[in-house]
């Protein structure tokens, strides 16, 4: 199940158009190599968490060292990986140097696992963020009622 939120979102390119409504996917947990080692080892894996964290850290050493040799790393229904470079431009190629090049970002192509997510895809919908946190907030200060359109200098949201 994918929670999400609704949030009111202007037109970046024309101010005066009305706010619309969008749903933004909220974040319940953050599951780091550790847990997801346990959850792969619980799914009858043969292969105890230890040795699939192993495997995991091998493989993204692995797959830094090839990406940073030129090569695109295909693996399989999970997806491909490969490198681009933003770079300032230079008056010529002959001006043009390493040095212009300003950062190596990854290129993540994923495979036919992720094929129509929004087909496999549940939703239900939940408080924002600023939502739970004034709920809290209010639930901690003994209220029954919370105003999340309070703002930290104290205006609210229209």
């Amino acid at each position: 199940m994918i929670p999400y939120s609704i949030v009111m979102r202007g037109n970046p390119l024309h101010d005066d158009d009305p706010k619309k409504a969008y749903a933004t996917a909220q974040v319940v947990e953050v599951v780091d190599l550790t847990k997801f080692a346990e959850h792969i080892s619980s799914h009858g894996s043969k292969y105890g968490e230890e040795d699939i964290t192993a495997v995991a850290i091998l493989i993204t050493n692995c797959l830094v060292e090839l990406l940073l040799d030129g090569k695109k790393v295909k693996l399989g229904k999970l997806g491909d990986f490969s490198l681009s470079l933003n770079s300032i431009g230079a008056a010529s190629a002959k001006d043009f140097t390493a040095d212009n090049i300003r950062s190596v970002n990854l290129i993540f192509d994923p495979g036919s696992v992720f094929d129509n997510l929004i087909k496999k895809a549940k939703f239900q919908p939940v408080a924002t963020r600023k939502a739970q946190a004034a709920a809290l907030a209010a639930q901690k200060e003994g209220l029954t009622t919370a105003d999340w359109t309070q703002q930290p200098d104290g205006t609210t949201e229209p």
